[in-house]
């Protein structure tokens, strides 16, 4: 076997990191296991696989930004953002802070639950808030100091445990 062949093979097995043959993490990639969580970090690397020598896939700027773990290895979390992206990211760069980000804007923040109830704001698209609580279809939320209830459907960040 050429030495380059060889090089080229050792280098892939290497960048593939500790991934099953499933191409599955390993560790457990387990769906039951998903949970929304925030970062923690005002900027957080997100790379193609678990560990530093990984390259940067891209780089969340944005502290307090939901994000769905989707599954683990050691201390590393694969997660999804709310557009779907999909990377991995160091525990320490995350917090169990809950919030929720805007889908499509501008979404209504009421005094209470339901559409009849006082409307006290309109929140724009893709803006962060923290989640306080669900019930049934709508979300107890912070946004720039103003609490209020939002529809459940208006937010990404919540899932059907919440409320």
């Amino acid at each position: 076997m050429r030495p380059w062949l060889i090089a080229a093979a050792l280098w892939l097995a290497a960048s593939n990191g500790p991934v099953a043959a499933e191409g599955k993490p390993a560790g457990g990639d387990d769906a039951q296991n998903a949970r929304f969580v925030s970062l923690r970090a005002s900027k957080a690397n997100v790379r193609f696989g678990p560990g530093r020598r990984h390259p940067i896939a891209w780089v969340f700027v944005r502290r307090g930004l939901p994000v769905l773990i989707v599954g683990k290895f050691q201390t590393w979390r694969r997660i999804r953002d709310w557009e779907g992206s999909e990377g991995w990211i160091h525990q320490s760069l995350l917090s169990t802070k809950r919030s929720v980000i805007v889908l499509d804007g501008p979404a209504e923040l009421y005094r209470k639950p339901g559409a009849e109830a006082r409307l006290m704001a309109r929140v724009e698209r893709r803006a962060v808030g923290r989640l306080i609580g669900c019930e049934g279809a709508w979300c107890a939320v912070e946004f720039a100091g103003r609490n209020g209830w939002i529809r459940k459907a208006a937010v990404w960040g919540v899932g059907p445990a919440d409320g």
